[in-house]
C-alpha cells in the first residue's frame, strides 16, 4: 500500500496507519530529509531482524552464520551507520547515548534534528539501550560496524527533522530502528519509487506500507560521523560537508560583560592568544564575546584597543553584540565578568546554568574599567589573563576535540542548527 502524503486530505490517518503497522511488527518505508529508508519498532525484535536481513541483502553485506536467528550482521566500516536508532529529539538521544562525552553532546545539540548519523559508544550500565531487546541491541551494534559486546558497544543515532517521522515518534513509546537500503551501484533512494525498486531488486520483497512525500529535501545521503572520546572521524561525507563538520566539533566559549566594549572584548582577544600559545593555533575553539546590555556594532573602547595593541593584539575590528539565544544555544562555556552577569544569564536561560561561570574562579568580579585611565585597563587585562590561564588549566582533557586526519580548512561559518532553514 502506497500513501501519497502530498495529495492526501488527512495526513493524520496515514500517521495512525503507520503507527499501527509498526506496533504490529511490520517494516515500513518512510521518507526523511536525506533519503527514503526502512523503519521498524525497536520493541519488535522480529521486525528489526527482518529489517537487518533486508539491509544486508540490498547492500551486499557479508552475513556470518546460517540460521536466521543466529546469523551475525555487521556493517562494513565504510557503511557504518546504515542501521541506526531513530530517536524523536536531540534531548531524547541523551537517554541512550550514555555516557555522553562533550564532543558527542556538541554534535547532538548542533546537528539534531538534521542530516547527521552519529556513532558513539553506549555503556549498558547507564544507557537506555540496555532496555531494548537483545536482538535489537545486537542489530544496532552491527549496524554501527561493531560485533556484539558484553556491557555495550557503539550504536548509530539519527534524529530526523521530517514531519512524518516526527509525528510517528510522538505516538510510539520507544525509538525506531532506521535502515538505509540503497544499492551500492545505484544513486541513493531519494524517492519512494527508488526505495521500492532497491528492496525488490535486493530481496524480492515488497513493503506492506510505503509513504511517498516526493523527492527528499536534500536528495542525498546524510553524513555519518563516529565519535570516540574527544576523537572524531567522518565515516561517510554526505549532506554536511567536511568544512562544516570542522566547525560543528569545536567548543564555543563566550566571554560576557555589560556593553561588550571593554572587558569581554579584551577577554575574547586574550583567550584567542592563550589558545594559540597552548595549542599552536587559536581555532581549536570558537571564541566570542557579548554583553547582557549591549547593542549591535559598537567598537571597543580606545583604551581597550590601546592596551591590546601594546600586547601585539588587534582589537580595532571589534563590533559589539548582545547576548542572544543563538549564542547561548551553542555555547559550551560562558564566562562572565561579574556575579550579576551570571545571575542575569541564568535567570534568562536556567537550562544552561551548568555552563555559566564567573571568569574569576573564586566567584568574584572583574571590575569595570570604563572611563578610567589606561593603566586601569592594563590591570584589568592582567587579571583577565591570569584567570583565563587558570580556566585552560582546569578544563577536562576531552573539552577540545583532538586533531585528526579529517580536519580541513575552517572556511565555513557555523549555523545554529544544520537542519534549520
Amino acid at each position: 500500500m502506497i500513501y501519497d502524503l502530498q495529495t492526501t486530505d488527512d495526513p493524520r490517518d496515514i500517521v495512525h496507519r503507520s503507527v499501527q503497522a509498526l506496533v504490529e511488527g511490520q517494516v515500513i518505508g518512510v521518507p526523511s530529509e536525506t533519503v527514503y529508508g526502512l523503519v521498524a519498532s525497536s520493541l519488535c525484535p522480529a521486525a528489526v531482524r527482518r529489517l537487518a536481513k533486508w539491509t544486508a541483502a540490498c547492500r551486499d553485506w557479508k552475513v556470518d552464520g546460517d540460521a536466521d536467528d543466529e546469523a551475525t550482521i555487521v556493517a562494513p566500516a565504510q557503511e557504518s551507520g546504515a542501521i541506526a536508532l531513530s530517536v524523536r529529539s536531540g534531548d531524547a538521544v541523551g537517554d541512550f547515548l550514555m555516557p555522553m562525552t562533550p564532543l558527542a553532546r556538541r554534535l547532538s545539540e548542533r546537528c539534531f534534528p538534521g542530516p547527521l548519523t552519529l556513532i558513539a559508544q553506549c555503556d549498558d550500565a547507564v544507557s537506555a539501550t540496555s532496555c531494548l531487546p537483545e536482538i535489537v541491541a545486537n542489530v544496532l551494534r552491527g549496524g554501527a560496524g561493531c560485533e556484539s559486546a558484553l556491557g555495550g558497544g557503539a550504536v548509530a543515532f539519527r534524529v530526523s527533522e521530517h514531519r512524518l517521522l516526527s509525528h510517528i515518534h510522538r505516538y510510539l513509546s520507544a525509538p525506531l530502528v532506521w535502515a538505509e537500503i540503497g544499492r551500492p551501484d545505484q544513486s541513493p533512494p531519494n524517492t519512494a519509487e527508488k526505495l521500492q525498486s532497491a528492496l525488490a531488486e535486493g530481496t524480492g520483497e515488497t513493503l506492506p506500507l510505503l509513504l511517498d512525500d516526493g523527492i527528499s529535501r536534500y536528495g542525498d545521503e546524510g553524513t555519518v560521523v563516529r565519535v570516540t572520546g574527544n576523537q572524531w572521524h567522518v565515516e561517510r561525507t554526505g549532506v554536511i560537508q567536511q568544512a562544516a563538520m570542522n566547525q560543528f566539533v569545536k567548543p564555543v566559549i563566550a566571554l560576557v560583560c555589560t556593553g561588550n566594549t571593554c572587558r569581554s572584548p579584551m577577554a575574547e582577544t586574550l583567550l584567542r592568544e592563550a589558545l594559540r600559545r597552548k595549542f599552536g593555533r587559536e581555532d581549536v575553539a570558537r571564541v566570542v564575546s557579548a554583553g547582557v546590555a549591549a547593542g549591535h556594532g559598537s567598537g571597543a573602547s580606545p583604551q581597550a584597543v590601546q592596551v591590546m595593541g601594546k600586547r601585539g593584539l588587534d582589537l580595532t575590528g571589534h563590533a559589539s553584540q548582545p547576548l542572544e539565544e543563538s549564542l547561548m544555544s551553542m555555547a559550551d562555556l560562558v564566562l562572565t565578568m561579574t556575579r550579576r552577569h551570571r545571575e542575569a544569564i541564568v535567570a534568562a536561560w536556567p537550562d544552561r546554568a551548568e555552563r555559566v561561570f564567573t571568569l574569576r574562579r573564586d566567584g568574584g568580579d572583574i571590575s569595570d574599567p570604563v572611563g578610567m585611565p589606561v593603566d586601569v585597563y592594563e590591570q584589568c587585562a592582567d587579571q583577565i589573563v591570569g584567570e583565563l590561564e587558570g580556566w585552560l588549566g582546569q578544563l577536562p582533557a576531552d573539552f577540545f576535540p583532538s586533531d585528526g586526519p579529517d580536519e580541513g580548512p575552517d572556511d565555513e561559518p557555523m549555523p545554529h542548527n544544520v537542519g534549520s532553514e
